[in-house]
């Protein structure tokens, strides 16, 4: 279950490290999140918003995007659609052909594909089937940081360069 309050928020194991490892390699780190209980009344976007400052104070993001829609309002944000991506990549100037997008749900990596970014499925245990299968699988995000690295040109790009991971 989803934490519904901001003193509820944990990290998994190794979510710091990975983040810190992957932003001083000049990757920009984005959050994009659907948040659907906003619309369906059983969430204030104000919790969300206060929970989101928490992620902020804990790990090196450049943003955090959020879809308050519900699958009936047809949005083009909620993933799996690609908006949030779409649009966070044309706000910060990243370049989507050097980035990446990790998630941890089938709608994070159907939402990759539409995007045309290769995509990083973390399963830790959610047991959710996914749809199509991801570019590559790891069991945290810890363990995919070298490949996040190889895959967006970290390792050998300049830290100026405009790259983007998202989760």
């Amino acid at each position: 279950m989803p934490p519904r309050d901001p003193a509820d928020l944990r990290l998994l194991d190794g979510v710091v490290e990975a983040c810190t490892v992957l932003a001083e390699a000049g990757l920009a780190l984005v959050v994009v999140t659907n948040q659907p209980d906003i619309a369906r009344g059983t969430l204030a976007a104000t919790q969300v918003e206060e929970m989101h400052r928490q992620l902020r104070a804990w790990l090196p993001l450049d943003d955090v995007v959020v879809c308050p829609h519900d699958d009936a309002d047809g949005c083009a944000c909620r993933k799996p659609r690609p908006g949030m991506i779409l649009d966070a990549a044309e706000r910060l100037g990243l370049d989507l052909s050097r980035s990446v997008s990790v998630g941890d749900r089938w709608r994070d990596i159907e939402a990759a594909r539409a995007a045309g970014v290769p995509s990083v499925y973390i399963e830790w245990g959610h047991g959710e089937p996914l749809s199509s299968p991801p570019d590559a699988t790891f069991g945290s995000l810890w363990e995919a940081v070298d490949h996040l690295l190889e895959i967006t040109g970290a390792r050998t790009a300049s830290t100026t360069d405009q790259q983007g991971t998202t989760t």
